[in-house]
């Protein structure tokens, strides 16, 4: 089975990746993420203003066969959540890299960019 691994993203080996836009960076998980998980029932994010560290956890998001800990990519403050996936959690699953994704953020360290997987390594790792 192929998966989509969006060129314009980095990746983390927990499968969240990250996409720089206009200085902020959009987070959410990978479609091999989406596709392991089943069904996403439920996504809890942090609020705006708060801050997240690279590698720490952000977030949950369960799903109807697991309970997963979100782990974010960059460190940063949170911009904006996706409200969307309060009422409909399975924009994950239908669109994990548009309109099922998690965060924004912005203030964003971008030297931390380089301990990330690029495309190729993440589609390595998840072969």
């Amino acid at each position: 089975m192929s998966f989509e691994v969006p060129e314009d993203c980095r990746y983390l080996e927990t499968h969240e990746w990250v996409r720089l836009e206009d200085g902020r960076a959009r987070v959410g998980i990978s479609d091999f993420a989406q596709d392991e998980l089943g069904d996403v029932v439920f996504v809890e994010l942090p609020g705006e203003g708060d801050s997240v560290e690279q590698d720490d956890d952000f977030g949950v998001i369960e799903s109807i066969k697991a309970v997963s800990d979100l782990y974010a990519p960059v460190s940063g403050t949170v911009a904006a959540t996706n409200e969307r996936l309060v009422d409909e959690p399975e924009l994950v699953n239908e669109d994990p890299f548009g309109d099922g994704w998690m965060l924004e953020l912005e203030d964003i360290d971008e030297s931390e960019l380089d301990a990330l997987l690029p495309p190729e390594a993440y589609r390595e790792q998840i072969e």
